[in-house]
C-alpha cells in the first residue's frame, strides 16, 4: 500500500494468549464520514492520507497497513453484577498502537468491525447512531478535561444492520486510547488460574501506565492503589458534570482510568440521583448516585484478580487490598469535594456547602448544568436566575448568603465561575434529533452543529441559545441503548 502508518504491536507481541489474531470484514461501499483532524494530527498522521481510499480502508476496517497486526482482545468482566470468564471483542479489532510526536503510545482501535471469536451471537457490526453518540461525548469530554478515549473517525460501510428499531446504516468508528486494558482484562487471567501470564499482564500494564512502579517492591499493590486514584478522581468528575455512564461493567472500567464504551450514556438535565438512561439497566444498578460504589467494587474485583501477586498468603494479600480500598473510597469523597469546590470558585472545600447545595436540589428538577451557570448572577447580587431553576426555593436565599460570603471579590468569583462550568453539554434531546437527522436522513448538520458546541463548552455563541436549553416539558422521555 502507498498509505502506510507505522503501527507498533507491544500488546500483540507481550500478551500471548490474550487475544486472538483478527481481520476486519469487508464492506460494500466504505465512506469516510467524520474525521478528528486535530486529534490525527496530534498522533502525527497525514490527515490527507487518512481521507483518501487507502486512508478509509484501515479506518473501515478491511484494508490495513502491512504494519498492522489486527486482534480482538480477550477479557473477563463482571457484566451487571454476574461474572462471565471470558467475553472479549465481540465487534472491535485493535490494529496496533502508534507512538506520538512526544513520545506517547496510543491504541488505535476500530468498533463494529465484523465479527469476532468473542462475538457470542452478535453480528459483529455497529450502527451509525450509536457510533456518532459515542463520537459527541467522548469530544464533549475531552473539551471538559474528562479523561477519556477518543473519537478519530466514522466511518459507514454502505450495508443495513438490524436492530431493534429496523434495518439503521453501518459504521465503524475508530477510537484511540492510552490503552484497552480493563479489570476485566486481569480478570481473564485470574480466572483460569495463569498467574505467570498474569504477572506478565501486570508488567505489561506497569511499563505503559505507571513506569515509575517498574521492579517496585510491593508493585501489584502499589498499581492497584493507581489505579483506584485514577478511577476515584475519574468518576468524581463525572459526577460534577452530571454524567452518566450507563454501563459500568468490569470489562467496561479501564486501567488508565479513562472513560471508554459510551454505549447508553447521558448527561442528566434535572438534578436527580437515581437517573437511569440505559435501556438494559432495569434495576438502576448504574444510576448516577450508585457511580461511586460501583466504582469502589469494580476496584475490589481487580483487587481479587491480583492477589497471588499481592501476597503470596491469601488472608493477608485480602487484608493489604482491603485498605488500598478504603483508601481509595475515602479519596473519592476528597477528589468529589474539590470537584464541586472548583465548579463554585472555592479556595478550599467546604464540605456542609457542597453537601447542603446538594440537599437543595433534591425534588427540585433544578437543571443541574445550568445551576452552575446562574451562579455567577447571584455573586453579582441578582438571584432571581438560580431561583428560577427551583420549584421551590426554600432555603435557597440562606445557602447563596454562605455562599456569597465565602468570596472576598464575588465579582472576580463570577467570572472564574463562567470559565469553570460549561454552557454546552451534549444535552440528550439535542444528541437524539442529531442521531436521528443522520441515520434517517444522511443529514449531518445537526451533528456538526452540536460538536462544535460541545467542542467549546464554556464561551457563549450568539444566536446559539437552543444548545444550552433542556428539553421542552413535553419532550419524550429519552432512553439510550447498547448499539455499537
Amino acid at each position: 500500500m502507498a498509505f502506510s502508518i507505522r503501527f507498533d504491536n507491544s500488546y500483540a507481541q507481550e500478551l500471548t494468549g490474550l487475544y486472538v489474531p483478527w481481520q476486519g470484514q469487508e464492506w460494500p461501499d466504505p465512506q469516510l464520514l467524520v474525521l478528528n483532524e486535530p486529534l490525527a494530527q496530534s498522533l502525527g498522521l497525514d490527515t490527507a492520507a487518512l481521507r483518501g481510499a487507502e486512508g478509509v480502508g484501515m479506518l473501515s476496517g478491511h484494508a490495513l497497513p502491512d504494519t498492522a497486526r489486527p486482534i480482538a482482545q480477550a477479557y473477563a468482566g463482571h457484566q451487571f453484577g454476574g461474572f462471565s470468564a471470558q467475553l472479549g471483542d465481540g465487534r472491535a479489532i485493535l490494529l496496533g498502537e502508534v507512538i506520538d510526536p512526544k513520545g506517547a503510545r496510543w491504541d488505535i482501535q476500530l468498533k463494529g468491525s465484523g465479527r469476532t471469536p468473542f462475538a457470542r451471537g452478535g453480528d459483529g457490526r455497529a450502527v451509525l447512531g450509536p457510533v456518532l453518540r459515542e463520537y459527541l461525548v467522548s469530544e464533549a469530554m475531552a473539551a471538559l478535561g474528562v479523561p477519556t478515549t477518543r473519537a478519530l473517525a466514522a466511518c459507514t460501510t454502505g450495508d443495513r444492520v438490524l436492530r431493534q428499531f429496523g434495518l439503521e446504516p453501518g459504521a465503524v468508528l475508530a477510537r484511540v486510547a492510552s490503552s484497552h486494558l480493563r479489570v476485566g482484562t486481569f480478570q481473564f487471567f485470574a480466572a483460569r488460574g495463569e498467574s505467570e501470564k498474569l504477572k506478565l499482564l501486570l508488567e505489561y500494564a506497569i511499563a505503559r501506565h505507571d513506569p515509575d512502579l517498574t521492579g517496585a517492591e510491593d508493585a501489584a499493590l502499589r498499581f492497584l492503589e493507581r489505579v483506584g486514584q485514577r478511577q476515584a478522581k475519574l468518576v468524581a468528575q463525572w459526577m460534577g458534570l452530571g454524567f452518566i455512564h450507563g454501563v459500568m461493567n468490569t470489562d467496561n472500567s479501564t486501567i488508565s482510568g479513562e472513560t471508554i464504551d459510551y454505549g447508553p450514556c447521558a448527561f442528566m438535565d434535572s438534578y436527580d440521583p437515581a437517573s437511569v438512561f440505559s435501556s438494559i439497566d432495569q434495576m438502576g444498578r448504574y444510576a448516577y448516585s450508585n457511580q461511586p460504589a460501583i466504582m469502589a467494587w469494580n476496584l475490589a474485583r481487580l483487587a481479587e484478580a491480583l492477589l497471588p501477586l499481592i501476597d503470596t498468603q491469601e488472608d493477608r494479600a485480602i487484608a493489604r487490598a482491603s485498605k488500598v480500598i478504603e483508601a481509595t473510597e475515602a479519596a473519592y469523597r476528597q477528589d468529589w469535594l474539590n470537584v464541586f469546590a472548583h465548579k463554585l470558585g472555592l479556595d478550599t472545600a467546604d464540605a456542609a456547602l457542597i453537601d447542603d447545595m446538594h440537599a437543595l436540589w433534591q425534588g427540585q428538577e433544578v437543571d443541574f448544568t445550568l445551576f452552575f451557570r446562574a451562579l455567577p448572577e447571584a455573586l453579582r447580587g441578582d438571584p432571581a436566575p438560580v431561583a428560577a431553576l427551583f420549584k421551590s426555593a426554600s432555603g435557597l436565599e440562606s445557602w447563596l448568603a454562605r455562599y456569597r460570603a465565602a468570596f472576598s471579590d464575588p465579582q472576580g468569583a463570577a467570572r472564574m465561575l463562567e470559565a469553570r462550568n460549561p454552557l454546552y453539554i451534549p444535552r440528550n434531546h439535542l444528541v437524539e434529533a442529531a442521531l436521528q437527522a443522520a441515520s434517517d436522513h444522511g443529514d449531518m448538520d445537526p451533528f456538526h452543529a452540536l460538536l462544535e458546541r460541545v467542542q467549546n463548552p464554556y464561551h457563549p455563541v450568539a444566536g446559539m441559545e437552543a444548545f444550552a436549553q433542556p428539553a421542552p416539558q413535553d419532550a419524550p422521555s429519552i432512553v439510550t441503548y447498547c448499539g455499537t
